[in-house]
């Protein structure tokens, strides 16, 4: 068991209580934003790693494994994309990024998260695919496609198909697991090199205490029997709607409770599984999260949905998340 964080790799250089948090917590890294699309590709002839060299280069350091994000997604496309991508190059386009981008880590990595969200059921297609330019483009073939050709540039990474919205007991969520394990059976039936789903976990403290965890459950247990590893790749667990109507945001002596529950909860039934191999939190302090910007949008106070508060304290969501992972008999945080 693996148990690491999303991280920025400038912050690593800019805040030295940030690195010595990460280098005392965690076991593995991802990129949270510095291996997308529009900052490790600039232009259609040109490519920038500067930032993700640095991420592995402090991975490296310190003995720390890394996990790529992402080699193909529909959003975080760069500008030139729009105008430079059509039917006649999208195939070429898209593979040449996945050789040069896996390849230059090749060996270096854990894993690579090779598409993301690529399962959409409001579109409406029987096979639950999203219509993203990629399918539009090249069509319904390039998730094998990407595949394939991140094997061929990184024979040693374990290849990941990456997606949210599946941890829930809820209808939608329940047809969103179903599409995805249609998609994984598809690409497992062709011998598609596909190694491990990643269950993206965002998560909301409010809604909880309605989860069970039952089709999570079974979800795991078929990815198990397709010989696939299951990461947790983007746990979080936001304190969104957990004040009650027409009352001003919690303190943290009220959020941090039922945060720390919800990481219980949830880790309780993700970790009953032994196809679960990787744990990560997508930030590891409340001082550095899009949840924050988010809530800076809509004029809210600072949320708190990590094991370290800004000041870099651990909070009672760090006891969660260690004490789930020691009963689990897996590794956990220092």
């Amino acid at each position: 068991m693996l148990y690491g964080c999303a991280v920025q790799p400038a912050l690593l250089r800019s805040d030295r209580a940030y690195a010595q948090l990460i280098v005392d917590q965690c076991d593995i890294l991802v990129a949270e934003n510095s291996l997308k699309w529009n900052a490790v590709h600039p232009a259609i002839d040109q490519f920038n790693f500067v930032a993700a060299d640095i991420l592995l280069g402090f991975a490296e350091q310190h003995g720390m494994k890394v996990r790529g994000h992402n080699l193909v997604w529909h959003e975080a496309l760069p500008p030139w994309f729009a105008g430079a991508v059509n039917k006649a190059n999208a195939r070429q386009v898209m593979v040449d990024h996945i050789q040069t981008v896996a390849g230059r880590y090749a060996g270096r990595m854990h894993s690579w998260d090779v598409v993301n969200e690529v399962v959409w059921l409001q579109d409406g297609r029987p096979d639950g695919l999203r219509t993203s330019p990629w399918l539009t483009l090249i069509g319904d073939d390039y998730i094998e496609l990407a595949f394939r050709t991140a094997r061929n540039a990184d024979p040693q990474a374990l290849l990941t198909c990456n997606e949210f919205g599946i941890e829930l007991d809820t209808p939608d969520n329940q047809a969103k697991r179903d599409a995805v394990l249609l998609l994984l059976r598809r690409l497992k039936a062709r011998n598609v090199p596909v190694d491990a789903v990643g269950i993206q976990s965002h998560m909301g403290a409010a809604e909880m205490g309605r989860f069970t965890g039952a089709g999570l459950r079974s979800f795991m247990a078929e990815a198990r029997r397709l010989d696939l590893q299951v990461f947790l790749t983007e746990m979080d667990m936001s304190d969104k709607h957990l004040s009650p109507a027409g009352q001003a945001t919690l303190n943290a002596q009220q959020v941090d409770p039922a945060v720390a529950a919800g990481y219980a909860k949830y880790l309780k039934v993700a970790l009953s599984d032994p196809a679960v191999t990787a744990v990560l939190t997508w930030g590891i302090t409340d001082r550095y999260t899009y949840l924050s910007w988010n809530a800076a949008k809509q004029q809210l106070e600072d949320v708190r949905p990590f094991p370290f508060d800004k000041d870099y304290h651990a909070t009672a969501s760090f006891y969660a998340i260690r004490d789930a992972l020691d009963d689990s008999g897996q590794h956990s945080p220092a």
